[in-house]
């Protein structure tokens, strides 16, 4: 188990190491270059595609929040796990394929046509029950959109009843609705 302070960098490109880590309290910022993309819960996993390649993983930078502890199992003893604990196997593989999943729908959301419909499958895959907060210009980034487009997007699903906005909040009422627009 290893602790780290807010803002002690956890996992980067120049700090790699073959490893799957567990967040076990606290909170950890996930960036691509500059850009923030995701944020750790405790319980969640990283550095899994790290386990078995000799490069950094998508030069990604993993940097604590606040506080926080976290579990490191180095490649040896998750190999010696995965053979040894048919659960920790199962659960292992269910892991994997969400993050299959996850970022099959990254693709698809590349290859959606309209702003509309990539900002529905992105508020789709990263909400949190129902509410998303995201500024817009970060937001038209990570779609690869102008704030323009965005804000067309916003008015139409808006209008439609489909989403409603409060600054940075992004509440979705009815998510197979939102599903609708796919």
């Amino acid at each position: 188990m290893v602790g780290f302070s807010a803002g002690q960098v956890v996992y980067s490109p120049q700090d790699f190491r073959r490893c799957l880590g567990v967040l076990l309290s606290g909170q950890f910022q996930v960036t691509k270059g500059t850009l923030a993309v995701s944020t750790l819960e405790p319980g969640e996993l990283f550095g899994a595609a790290a386990l078995y390649s000799d490069t950094p993983e998508y030069a990604t930078t993993i940097t604590a929040k606040r506080p926080s502890r976290c579990l490191l199992l180095d490649q040896s003893l998750v190999d010696r796990l995965l053979g040894e604990e048919p659960l920790i196997r199962e659960n292992y593989l269910r892991y994997l394929t969400s993050r299959i999943r996850f970022l099959s729908g990254r693709l698809q959301s590349l290859a959606q046509s309209g702003a509309e419909g990539r900002l529905a499958r992105y508020l789709l895959a990263n909400n949190r029950d129902g509410v998303l907060t995201c500024s817009a210009t970060d937001l038209a980034q990570r779609l690869g959109i102008s704030r323009a487009s965005l804000y067309r997007a916003f008015e139409e699903l808006e209008h439609g009843g489909l989403i409603f906005r409060q600054g940075k909040t992004i509440t979705i009422p009815n998510l197979p609705a939102l599903e609708g627009v796919l």
